[in-house]
């Protein structure tokens, strides 16, 4: 895909991108595709997909307890459990507002390995990596992991995790479908990082869902159902069912200005050339 060659242009030391198609056929890479990138927050849709298949298996359930007072799994999945952003300090009641939290997933994290028995990172590796052939992709849990400073991953790893998004084998595609394409708690507002305040600020379990926000991080193209997450250390994965692929970059420059700039052009080119 000619489009993908547009990170050759990047303000960046590597880059590596792909595109998967619904079916889960690979219609395009660029980029070293073996090299391992830090994933920051792109972490958390691998965290977010481990505890969905924890529910699933009955390790636990949506609704039970976790975090602060009147806080449940699902609240911590989606934002709204009324933790601050880094710290455990209580900031809403739950379910009022979206607070984008790091602190929550760390809950989250803590919560599940409880309720397993097992370490956190082997239950991620055991439930979605290891079955989803990534085999270069690694949660280092000494530090913040499950928020996403502990992630690490290749762009082909990633796109089989793509492909996983779009033509689930690990979910019942009904829990899937219910993460990603139903808002929860809807109408909330809150902080979308690095674009500012969003009314309203939409979001599943787990995944961001772009809904009508503007500006974004993806394309002016990309519909409303498309969803995802970005890393604050220059990564994004997006899945536009409307447009039946999804769309990966990966780099090893912080997100920034330039990050605003490039990823909802190469977005856009995507879905042009597609």
């Amino acid at each position: 895909m000619q489009s993908l060659r547009t990170i050759d242009n990047w303000p960046v030391p590597n880059a590596a991108a792909a595109v998967v198609r619904s079916d889960g056929a690979l219609l395009g890479t660029h980029g070293p595709q073996d090299h391992l990138f830090p994933l920051a927050s792109v972490t958390k849709l691998i965290s977010a997909y481990a505890a969905l298949i924890a529910v699933e298996e009955g390790v636990f359930e949506l609704d039970d307890p976790a975090g602060p007072e009147g806080s449940t799994v699902r609240h911590l999945l989606a934002h709204t459990s009324g933790l601050a952003f880094d710290e455990h300090r209580v900031m809403a009641a739950p379910g009022n507002r979206r607070l984008y939290s790091n602190a929550g997933f760390d809950v989250l994290a803590a919560t599940l390995e409880h309720a397993s028995g097992i370490p956190f990172a082997q239950y991620v590796a055991e439930a979605v990596l290891q079955p989803l052939g990534m085999h270069a992709s690694l949660i280092n849990t000494a530090h913040r992991a499950p928020a996403g400073a502990g992630g690490l991953s290749t762009a082909a790893d990633l796109a089989r995790f793509a492909a996983e998004l779009q033509s689930p084998k690990l979910l019942d595609p009904g829990t899937l479908h219910a993460a990603t394409r139903e808002v929860a708690f809807p109408g909330l507002n809150g902080v979308l990082p690095g674009f500012g305040h969003r009314r309203p600020n939409d979001w599943g379990l787990g995944f961001e869902i772009r809904s009508h926000k503007t500006p974004h991080w993806t394309g002016t193209a990309n519909s409303p159902a498309t969803f995802g997450h970005f890393g604050q250390s220059g990564t994004f994965l997006w899945v536009d069912p409307t447009a039946g692929l999804a769309c990966l970059a990966l780099t090893d420059r912080d997100f920034g200005p330039w990050a605003a700039e490039a990823w909802p052009r190469l977005s856009d080119a995507v879905l042009a050339e597609m």
